[in-house]
């Protein structure tokens, strides 16, 4: 289990300052919910950190999981994840095979069962065989989370990640995601404009107003 640090980061937009420089230590299991009005950067700093900045966006400062600089590593190794505004699911594949594109390698058996695990819990246990264009919104920003989830991944960029989803399925996703930090001691930034959507004892980091 191992703390994320975020040292003196500080995105720029053509030039001019956009967020930062942030200063933040996330503890394992722990969240930094990061809010503020559109178009102050919350976004932004999430591409930062994960690798993902481009011109006219520019990224600077350190990004540390323990030990290890994930700055200096491509977005590939830093096995950070991911789970922006858009789904990004594979059209040509099932809701079973998403899934078990992005989990590690093991017995297909038991990849298998621990996708189908995870379906039955987010209540999509009857759609392991349809495909993304068959599913609402709220479905496949489910089903997107869950891919996030199921990558092992050694920390957690959510970025509106219960945004489409009901009531009911907003209260349960969230709980998913809360035990799963908890239970695997992932820390992670969340960006949010809901504060429903911030566990109890997260760190907040207010950014300005669009104008910054």
């Amino acid at each position: 289990m191992t703390a994320l640090r975020l040292v003196e980061v500080t995105v720029t937009l053509h030039g001019r300052p956009l967020v930062g420089p942030v200063t933040a230590e996330v503890a394992p299991g722990e969240v930094l919910a990061v809010t503020g009005p559109s178009g102050c950067g919350k976004s932004s700093l999430l591409q930062a950190l994960a690798g993902l900045a481009a011109p006219p966006l520019r990224a600077m400062g350190e990004l540390w999981l323990g030990e290890v600089p994930l700055h200096a590593l491509p977005v590939e190794a830093r096995r950070l994840g991911l789970m922006f505004q858009d789904d990004l699911l594979f059209p040509h594949m099932t809701v079973l095979d998403n899934l078990l594109f992005a989990m590690p390698a093991g017995r297909r058996a038991d990849r298998v069962a621990c996708a189908e695990a995870a379906l039955w819990d987010a209540g999509l246990a009857d759609h392991t065989a349809h495909h993304p264009h068959q599913l609402s919104g709220g479905q496949r920003q489910r089903v997107a989370l869950l891919r996030t989830l199921l990558a092992a991944p050694r920390a957690l960029l959510l970025d509106e990640p219960f945004s489409r989803l009901d009531a009911a399925r907003r209260a349960a996703m969230r709980a998913v995601v809360w035990q799963t930090l908890a239970r695997h001691g992932l820390p992670a930034v969340l960006v949010t404009h809901d504060p429903a959507d911030i566990p109890p004892g997260a760190q907040v980091l207010a950014l300005g107003d669009a104008d910054a």
